[in-house]
């Protein structure tokens, strides 16, 4: 667990955010949600009409999905309150015991945390990196980037500094996150034993799905065996080429193709139509008959179909949502939101291992 992890918004988006440019993902909350089932309540008679009873069974059962929704979230709000109140009781007794054996009080430990001083360069640097998301120009946005900088390096020097006490003190974290089971099934890239399974819902047509894919990368690329990422179908209804491409990447995958139509979909998602598509296809080096038969008889629809009541299921929305180890991350997130899941996860593996 990272002492100063839980932001509102993670990263580098906390900033673009501030500065007014986008949502980290595609959102169908404006999609009527179908969950599959909900406790059926208690027989408590809320009301009686014409001599029937109405029991809060039948009003459990007549909204289950909403119920269903509710109660999730009720559950990880619960659970993110007990994590961030845990984190801060276990500050405090770090600090309580520093500050005695140093013989100073913890305001004087706290005053002690200095970051580095931020550079131009850095603030050039950051500017850069994420002005096609900026509108405004460099001269505007200084002073903002350079505070933002600096509230980051205070965040990071602090958690530096826990994460030193902690070893010191001997820490060790016995609160579960919270998990929501979702099936590994579909295209994957890395071994089925992996102690770290990812678990992405995305849509070929989302923006931020494909904004999504280098930090994907760097993740593999940085953990390598140790991850697996499972790629499932959620199209959204307001991309009219997104059905039809989700159901592409399932003919492509028949042919051994499926990682090569999906970056391909990626990188031009202006060209998702289903001319296109078959057009992709075949300078994949497929099988032309075999592909655009597949796609145009509709044969994957039931398959995509089920992959997104799957995601529903497990509290998808909006696209690209990941559920990593069954803990759930939501939009196109910067790449240290997502190692810091892994990161502990693999710490919680390495514990369960080294006590068996």
């Amino acid at each position: 667990m990272n002492a100063f992890r839980k932001q509102l918004i993670p990263g580098a988006l906390a900033l673009i955010a501030t500065l007014g440019v986008f949502l980290p993902a595609c959102s169908a909350q404006d999609k009527g949600k179908k969950m599959d089932s909900m406790s059926t309540g208690s027989n408590q008679v809320l009301a009686v009409v014409n001599g029937q009873p109405v029991t809060e069974a039948d009003v459990r059962k007549a909204n289950a999905d909403q119920f269903k929704a509710l109660d999730r979230e009720y559950q990880q709000n619960l659970h993110q309150l007990i994590e961030n109140s845990l984190t801060q009781a276990v500050q405090d007794r770090m600090l309580e015991s520093e500050a005695a054996a140093r013989k100073i009080t913890k305001d004087q430990l706290l005053a002690e945390i200095k970051p580095t001083a931020v550079t131009d360069a850095e603030v050039d640097a950051f500017y850069e990196q994420n002005k096609a998301r900026i509108p405004q120009p460099k001269e505007q946005v200084a002073p903002q980037i350079k505070t933002y900088l600096e509230q980051q390096g205070q965040q990071k020097a602090r958690t530096e500094y826990f994460k030193t006490l902690e070893a010191k003190y001997k820490v060790d974290y016995k609160l579960e996150p919270v998990r929501v089971e979702v099936a590994a099934t579909g295209p994957a890239q890395g071994p089925a034993t992996a102690p770290v399974t990812i678990v992405e819902f995305s849509d070929f047509q989302c923006p931020f799905c494909s904004r999504l894919l280098p930090t994907i990368a760097e993740v593999e690329k940085k953990y390598g065996d140790k991850v697996r990422v499972v790629f499932r179908q959620y199209p959204l209804p307001m991309h009219p080429n997104a059905q039809k491409a989700a159901e592409a990447s399932l003919c492509a995958l028949d042919q051994g193709k499926f990682w090569q139509m999906h970056d391909a979909m990626f990188a031009n998602q202006g060209a998702l139509g289903v001319d296109q598509l078959k057009a992709k296809a075949a300078e994949l080096g497929m099988n032309a008959d075999t592909f655009n038969k597949c796609v145009d008889s509709g044969e994957k629809a039931a398959a995509v179909q089920a992959d997104q009541k799957a995601g529903e299921a497990a509290g998808v929305s909006g696209t690209p949502a990941m559920f990593v180890n069954g803990r759930f991350i939501n939009g196109a997130v910067p790449l240290d939101q997502i190692t810091t899941v892994i990161d502990d996860e693999l710490r919680r593996a390495g514990s369960k291992t080294a006590s068996k």
